[in-house]
């Protein structure tokens, strides 16, 4: 930075990051917005590449038109000099520091370190005086026999490819789990041209007449739950609820899968069971927060989320957070905090008091999607006895090839009572993915609650890169 305006670091440019980077950029803060990926938008906003020429991109997309409002802002921001956006940028860490003689830890307080571009060799760093991150979440997986057959994703991994490609792993598909996304992932589906056999969800619908309150709260979430419904009768796809995969079938390629109906105990009930022919198979069991960055700053969590204030302010000083990072809520509450930590980082910044009457909308909509979401996370929970489907067979962690006989004779023989101990005996988690994949099944399978892995850091980072950032600065040093 060339100039005296305070400097704010965004990290994420999904709904939230770009929120937030608006929101800041018109209240008289630089900012530069960090992203891993070519283009703004995040997984919800993902857009096709140039070269494919989409000849109708919103197609694909919900609320488009607020979309269009963000990319159209953050453009003319880009243009006015107040926004750097730096795509290709991969995060791995982000340093708080203070000079040594004063203790200070005010100006260009943290240092942001990337990777550049697809090969994620070349270094880069940023310097600022706050950070916000806006990292967003990840999919939660969990096994079952069957599912490293090729033609299995996960359900946002069918949606980044027709976004993102405008292509279709196979001609006919089933899509399975739990949780609001499944919706609009068979919706794209079918109106991509793929068959969509069966849409396969293991929550009971009788469980949303207990949260009608919530319900009512948002009306809006309703009718477009009955959007989706409509487009799912348009194109005749089977609704089979309080039903999940049993197995995967296949050798080179997927050629079907067994699916049964759940007891309400969560168990399978016997000779339910029914074999669909398909070639792709889009399973999904829900979002956790990505958490990495925040646990290397300090940050507090509350249980896998990251904690905030009103403000969307973290424990440490100068350091706010926004979107899924802080809870899955989807793109709405995104929005809504992503502005109100925008509008607060700004203040702070140009050292003023900030005054929550100038986020009123943006907090009353926080807090009516937070109790929203929260009636939701009792709905879309996965199956209560899923890992009585993980046969000892069954490959659990996929880097390390670690199966679910090795895990459970860590835990049962070997008296392994927590996630950590299960890695130390068995390598689970210990490959590329550091755990990010299996964690999940390793934590269900031993029987213990998923907790913070305290990474520390975001990315795998080659050794040259992490030696040079070692290195530090006369009368600076890391907190």
């Amino acid at each position: 930075m060339t100039d005296d305006r305070p400097h704010l670091a965004v990290i994420g440019a999904g709904p939230a990051g770009l929120a937030a980077t608006v929101a800041a950029a018109a209240h008289g803060v630089h900012v530069t917005l960090i992203d891993s990926a070519a283009r703004a938008g995040g997984q919800f906003y993902r857009q096709p590449a140039t070269e494919l020429n989409a000849g109708r991109p919103q197609a694909l997309h919900h609320q488009w038109r607020t979309w269009e409002r963000l990319r159209d802002a953050l453009a003319r921001h880009v243009e006015a000099g107040r926004v750097t956006h730096l795509t290709d940028h991969h995060v791995w860490l982000v340093e708080r520091r203070s000079n040594r003689r004063t203790g200070d830890a005010d100006r260009n307080a943290f240092t942001v370190h990337a990777l550049l571009g697809p090969e994620q060799e070349a270094p880069a760093e940023v310097r600022a005086d706050a950070v916000l991150l806006a990292t967003g979440g990840y999919e939660r997986v969990l096994p079952f026999p069957g599912w490293t057959v090729p033609g299995v994703l996960t359900a946002g991994g069918a949606q980044a490819m027709l976004k993102g490609t405008l292509a279709v792993s196979g001609r006919t598909a089933v899509v399975a789990g739990t949780g609001p996304l499944l919706l609009p992932v068979a919706t794209g589906l079918a109106a991509a041209g793929v068959e969509v056999a069966a849409l396969i969800e293991s929550a009971d619908p009788k469980a949303f007449v207990r949260r009608t309150r919530a319900l009512a709260a948002q009306p809006g979430k309703v009718a477009e739950a009955a959007q989706y419904a409509a487009r799912l009768l348009r194109h005749r796809v089977k609704l089979l609820t309080r039903h999940t995969v049993v197995e995967a079938h296949g050798e080179e390629r997927l050629e079907a899968v067994t699916v049964a109906a759940l007891d309400t105990d969560g168990r399978v009930r016997p000779g339910t069971a029914r074999r669909i022919a398909c070639d792709t198979l889009a399973v999904g069991h829900g979002m956790l927060p990505h958490t990495d960055l925040a646990e290397t700053l300090g940050c507090r969590l509350d249980g896998l989320d990251v904690h905030v204030d009103d403000e969307q302010r973290t424990d440490v000083p100068g350091v706010w957070a926004a979107g899924e990072t802080t809870g899955i809520g989807g793109a709405a509450l995104s929005l809504a905090e992503g502005h109100i930590a925008g509008r607060s980082a700004a203040a702070r910044l140009n050292g003023t008091e900030p005054d929550p009457r100038t986020w009123a909308p943006a907090a009353k909509s926080r807090t009516e999607l937070r109790e929203f979401f929260a009636a939701l996370d009792t709905v879309y929970a996965p199956p209560a006895r899923w890992t009585d489907l993980v046969t000892d067979d069954t490959v659990v962690c996929r880097c390390e090839e670690v199966t679910g006989g090795a895990i459970r004779e860590a835990v049962d023989g070997l008296g392994a009572g927590d996630v950590r101990t299960v890695k130390l005996l068995t390598r689970a988690g210990m490959g590329w993915c550091q755990g990010r994949m299996c964690g999940p099944a390793v934590a269900g399978l031993a029987g213990c609650q998923l907790a913070p892995s305290r990474r520390p850091f975001a990315r795998p980072v080659p050794l040259g890169v992490l030696a040079r950032a070692g290195e530090s600065e006369p009368g600076a040093e890391p907190e």
